[in-house]
């Protein structure tokens, strides 16, 4: 384990950005492991929000009063700070979306319907989430196309021989997240990229568990589509991207119809749909919300994202060494590479029971199947409890939050 006086990372400065750390949940300090379900905002993003609101809040684009300009401005300002975030070609592969699930449902709605017929086969892991799933079976009913599950090994490993031998010359379209949301399994994407780029098929990472815990760059990784959500990156809630390669996009119909999306409508002529990106983001957006987001991105990028990721992996090693000396207790996926999640079930103790009464001694952990119900099938159980970490978090809190699970423990056996 890397010691932790060689992680350069102030600590304290860090948690005295997130003004929540501070309250208190039933007498208790608040010890908050729920990060893979939304992480904390600094006072950076609530600053940001509260500006918005206060000095130029308008509705963008086509406006010619000042406010509008200075919204306007923001708002596309953010594109470029995810497109280099992501080291993404051009700021016009960004499309803005509310998150992750909405810029799946995208490329299923638009992509999908243009480029997928009966017969043809959509690859998906195991381990993904609903949202990276549902889509694709609701186009399986609708269009007669086949869906191919990539398997997991006990340790929640990804079988890249299984993955390889299901792709060939009817495989579309691969669909597999950078990180699992259950398992905190880090997925090889490149290579899965370079696998069904050789067979002529386009792939879609769902990157909502990776961009808040390491760096990302989607031309090194080759991606197709990459998606993720704001409030998992420090950012609010109701903003995200979707970053498609630009030829992509271009040959994409619009998924939404409506405002901003065109660039002339008429009864006799029909509608001409605007640029890449703009066709894909009908409608007034959550302007205040990606604003927001990029002032994340900006406190991300002053931290350093690879100070953040390792300072996670050091408080994953230590939390995971600490958990397993609790009796009876089974982490659920135990990858060689793994980010800050920590999937568990005990011997008689249901998940729900030790949630709700953890939270009575102030630790919020996640309890249930995670939105990820197949992977936790193949693995026997049908939920789980989630210990998820963010860079904030304190080796004292994971100690805290262990002795905390003990005591539960001591309760209900």
């Amino acid at each position: 384990m890397t010691a932790i006086t060689d992680l350069t990372l102030d600590l304290a400065a860090v948690r005295r950005d997130f003004p929540i750390l501070d309250r208190e949940v039933h007498g208790q300090p608040l010890i908050y492991l729920d990060n893979a379900a939304t992480s904390q905002t600094p006072v950076a993003v609530i600053d940001s929000l509260s500006d918005y609101y206060r000095r130029y809040n308008a509705n963008i684009h086509r406006g010619l009063h000042t406010l509008a300009d200075e919204a306007t401005a923001a708002f596309e300002g953010v594109r470029s700070k995810v497109q280099r975030h992501l080291n993404a070609f051009e700021p016009r592969e960004i499309v803005f979306t509310r998150g992750t699930t909405e810029a799946i449902n995208l490329v299923a709605n638009s992509w999908g319907r243009a480029n997928l017929k009966a017969g043809d086969e959509v690859v998906v892991s195991l381990m993904e989430h609903h949202s990276n799933i549902v889509p694709w079976q609701l186009l399986e009913r609708e269009l007669g196309i086949a869906i191919k599950v990539i398997p997991v090994d006990a340790r929640g490993v990804l079988d890249q021989d299984a993955y390889r031998g299901m792709l060939g010359e009817r495989t579309k379209l691969v669909c597999v997240n950078h990180i699992s949301n259950a398992l905190g399994t880090i997925n090889p994407i490149a290579e899965m990229a370079r696998d069904a780029h050789a067979c002529g098929a386009r792939i879609l990472v769902d990157g909502a568990q990776a961009v808040p815990h390491q760096a990302v760059d989607v031309q090194a990784l080759d991606a197709d589509f990459y998606a993720f959500s704001g409030h998992k990156v420090y950012g609010p809630m109701g903003a995200g991207a979707l970053y498609g390669k630009a030829s992509l996009l271009e040959s994409m119909p619009p998924w939404q119809g409506g405002g901003e999306m065109i660039s002339r409508v008429s009864f006799e002529r029909g509608t001409e749909f605007a640029a890449v990106p703009h066709r894909f983001e009908a409608g007034t957006p959550s302007v205040a919300d990606v604003i927001a987001m990029g002032a994340a991105l900006d406190w991300v990028n002053a931290l350093g994202i690879e100070r953040l990721s390792a300072w996670e992996q050091w408080l994953l090693d230590h939390a995971t060494q600490e958990l397993e000396q609790v009796d009876g207790l089974r982490i659920i996926g135990t990858a060689p590479q793994k980010a800050g999640v920590i999937s568990f079930v005990v011997d008689g103790a249901h998940s729900q029971d030790i949630g709700l009464l953890i939270d009575q001694l102030g630790v919020a952990i996640r309890t249930g199947h995670h939105c990820a119900q197949p992977v936790l099938n193949h693995f026997g159980v049908e939920a789980t409890c989630r210990a998820s970490l963010a860079v904030y978090n304190t080796p004292e809190e994971v100690d805290a939050f262990v002795e905390a699970l003990r005591r539960v423990l001591g309760m209900l056996r």
